[in-house]
């Protein structure tokens, strides 16, 4: 099964590793830090080009990857749940 998480964009469930609120996770410094690295190294994306509310953590099949969505995290859980 896939979560759609914006845009097109279709992750599989079993690879998420999780779902996070855009605007309480990065306040802390070292998701800040965790997401600039994963920045630089390109692993980002984004599902759609507003301003994201939730970002997800998911397995690829080298490392790991971080999409960036417009979608919320309680909409996300809902249709990861159907």
């Amino acid at each position: 099964m896939f979560l759609h998480v914006g845009n097109n964009k279709n992750i599989r469930k079993k690879d998420i590793i999780g779902i996070f609120d855009a605007d309480t996770a990065t306040v802390s410094v070292t998701t800040r830090r965790f997401l600039s690295g994963s920045d630089r190294r390109g692993e980002i994306e984004a599902a759609n080009e507003e301003i994201p509310k939730s970002f997800i953590l998911y397995r690829k099949k080298e490392g790991y990857g971080i999409c960036f969505s417009q979608i919320s995290t309680s909409a996300l859980l809902g249709r990861s749940e159907q």
